[in-house]
């Protein structure tokens, strides 16, 4: 979890802009929620490498004390600094890239104290095509990485060019599966062509919310802790879509197990977007340690759109459920058990639970919830930050409401022995039950 220059501020970078928002991700308590990489993308080079050394040199008008100098400053905020590069000759802005200069990169990254390195892939020379070429040229880079025996989360940036699911994972943290992300939703662009993410020959960019979603439903199962794929940074607040579309996009990259990296200017959003980036109970289902991504259970055409059902497992064996609307009309539904867990057993299917929405708050006449953020309202451990208890369900989630592109997201907690009518009745088990997790 973190924050990205790219998004929103593309070459528009400085030494004062990553600064400035370190200490807002600080001040505002999203490093407490887990966001603590702070990343700088593209342009932060300067025009040449190093004459001698041929070592990465940064931009001395944007960075004028240096890189090391930034590192520094990030870790004495209790952050992690990243930085990018390009398995290319090129970095996608233009700079000089690291390909054929993996060694001596890697060691002034490491020199510099640096976190996390994010590794694009323009300006490749060609060198793709198959599963085994790309690997290699991603490969270099790790060996690298690992040899200046610095930890650096190693997050490759290739488009899904290659299938990097079926082999990234033995080389890198993390592998981007798709071309690059649109603040849209689901408007369709040329610039994305492919309709399905398994034969994509050409990633492109300008890919919607929506259509990044349709790829990662097949690869969930390539995932897991330590290891994920990466649906593209966040662009939660950016003004390109409706609220409900943010809780959609922010929702499905956390039980997908994407990276949770915002693009927006921390230094100036709105209480909204504040809210959505910092519901707890969403990223704790993306932190939960079992790391396994939801899988779509079925997808219906709706009008304008389809509806979604997504279930994924959670540690204490919890459950969480998101129904998804891409339609153009609310719809009225309920959410059948047995399809939660299609893939469980019996006993599951026949089983009660304790259901929480995910999206709302418990009420409390003592905390001011409706009027402050999310964050700054509710003491942290508070068990209502894991959202609001709805009630034990069996059978169905009833007189189920999803608005045009909104997602529904509950937490099921399972009722030991309620197969055999032996049900938790009492608000202290049904606390004791649900998931909780330290952040």
């Amino acid at each position: 979890m973190g924050w990205n220059t790219w998004n929103h501020f593309g070459c528009g970078i400085s030494e004062e802009l990553i600064l400035s928002t370190a200490r807002v991700i600080v001040q505002k308590g999203l490093k407490d929620l887990g966001y603590e990489y702070v990343l700088i993308d593209d342009c932060w080079q300067a025009p040449q490498r190093h004459p001698k050394t041929k070592a990465p040199v940064a931009d001395p008008k944007k960075f004028p004390h240096g890189i090391k100098y930034l590192a520094d400053e990030i870790h004495k905020m209790g952050l992690k600094l990243g930085i990018y590069s390009d398995a290319g000759s090129r970095t996608c802005a233009g700079f000089y890239g690291s390909l054929d200069y993996e060694e001596i990169d890697a060691k002034q990254y490491a020199a510099w104290e640096v976190d996390y390195l994010k590794y694009d892939n323009c300006y490749n020379e060609g060198r793709s095509g198959t599963p085994q070429i790309s690997q290699q040229r991603y490969a270099a880079m790790s060996k690298a990485l690992n040899a200046t025996g610095r930890p650096i989360l190693y997050s490759m940036c290739n488009w899904g060019e290659d299938q990097p699911w079926n082999w990234a994972n033995t080389i890198a943290n993390s592998w981007r599966i798709s071309g690059d992300i649109h603040d849209s939703f689901k408007r369709f662009d040329e610039r994305c062509p492919c309709t399905q993410v398994l034969d994509c020959k050409f990633a492109g960019y300008h890919c919607a919310v929506t259509r990044i979603i349709d790829f990662a439903a097949p690869l969930g199962q390539k995932g897991g802790p330590g290891h994920f794929n990466d649906l593209d940074m966040l662009e939660v607040g950016n003004g390109g879509m409706t609220y409900d579309e943010y809780v959609t996009h922010f929702s499905m990259w956390a039980i997908l197990k994407s990276p949770l990296i915002l693009g927006n200017d921390l230094t100036s959003m709105s209480d909204e977007t504040f809210s959505i980036i910092t519901n707890e109970a969403i990223i704790s289902v993306n932190k939960d340690p079992m790391g396994s991504a939801a899988n779509r259970i079925w997808k219906k055409e709706v009008k304008g759109g389809d509806l979604q059902l997504w279930v994924g497992w959670l540690t204490n064996w919890d459950t969480v459920v998101a129904l998804m609307n891409t339609g153009e009309e609310t719809i009225k539904t309920s959410v059948s058990i047995a399809d939660v867990f299609t893939d469980g057993s019996d006993w599951s299917r026949r089983a009660a639970y304790y259901l929480y929405d995910l999206w709302e708050l418990e009420d409390d006449a003592n905390a001011n919830i409706t009027m402050t953020p999310r964050a700054e309202s509710v003491p942290r451990k508070d068990p209502r930050r894991y959202g609001k208890y709805k009630g034990i369900v069996r059978g169905h989630i009833q007189n189920v409401y999803v608005k045009p592109h909104q997602t529904r997201v509950w937490k099921l907690g399972v009722i030991w022995g309620s197969v055999d009518g032996q049900e938790e009745g009492t608000q202290k088990k049904l606390m004791r039950r649900g998931a909780r997790y330290d952040l």
